[in-house]
């Protein structure tokens, strides 16, 4: 068999890691023992793996988590947390995502929010889904800069785009008219269509008044959080522990 033309031809399909793989198959005495199907069921496989791993690559990197390593497998699960094991299981499947469900994550500073959402994220890159994470103060500085550039719809447009958006550390600061508004706009856009998580030291509860405007604090706590699994963690500030936030 003249093989240097199949390789060209492989090659040329944009099928290198089959190319790659059939290579190594000439090589090894215990593959030529294979059948035909055994053989080519490898050759798929190891077609199917580089892909699955340059998505999943690429989906890491426009995901741009702050926390990039965080991953559900090394969630901690100390009783003092009281985070339940079977809720963030349950989550890990990314059916609220296939069901455009949100997530609220709050508790005291450094307990493990940023963390849990990054791990959240991370897992749904890995189910297939795009996500994005922006911490909610730089999200309001892009979209402050995107009204003056002219930009506003097409960041929009991006955010939208997005199976989940990941919006961490909101509530930091009593929000401007215009980062409500936008709030508002990017919640809009993904109410029903997209899955949001959000992450926050102030609880639910407080939100409506830290919005401010009544109408538009209405609106938001309805779009996000009518249809929302909501995790409280407790327990110290898991800095001062050196434990990752995990």
């Amino acid at each position: 068999m003249l093989n240097e033309p199949t390789m060209e031809k492989l090659n040329g399909l944009k099928l290198a890691a089959m190319a790659t793989a059939w290579a190594e198959q000439q090589k090894s005495p215990d593959v030529a023992k294979l059948s035909f199907d055994e053989r080519l069921g490898l050759l798929v496989d190891a077609e199917w793996l580089y892909r699955e791993n340059t998505r999943l690559q690429r989906y890491l990197r426009d995901a741009k988590l702050r926390l990039s390593s965080a991953c559900i497998e090394d969630v901690d699960y100390a009783p003092r947390r009281e985070l339940d094991k079977a809720v963030v299981r349950q989550l890990a499947t990314c059916r609220w995502i296939q069901e455009h469900q949100n997530v609220v994550v709050t508790g005291a500073t450094g307990t493990g929010k940023t963390y849990l959402a990054c791990a959240l994220a991370q897992q749904a890159c890995r189910k297939g889904f795009r996500a994005v994470y922006r911490r909610a103060s730089r999200l309001f500085d892009e979209l402050t800069l995107a009204h003056a550039d002219g930009t506003y719809g097409r960041v929009l447009a991006k955010l939208a785009r997005a199976d989940l958006l990941v919006l961490d550390d909101w509530g930091l600061a009593p929000p401007k008219d215009q980062e409500r508004r936008d709030l508002l706009e990017v919640l809009e856009d993904r109410y029903g269509n997209r899955s949001t998580l959000i992450t926050s030291q102030l609880p639910p509860a407080k939100w409506h008044d830290h919005l401010g405007d009544p109408t538009i604090a209405d609106a938001i706590c309805d779009r996000v959080l009518h249809n929302a699994h909501r995790l409280v963690l407790k327990g110290p500030s898991r800095r001062k522990e050196d434990v990752s936030e995990k």
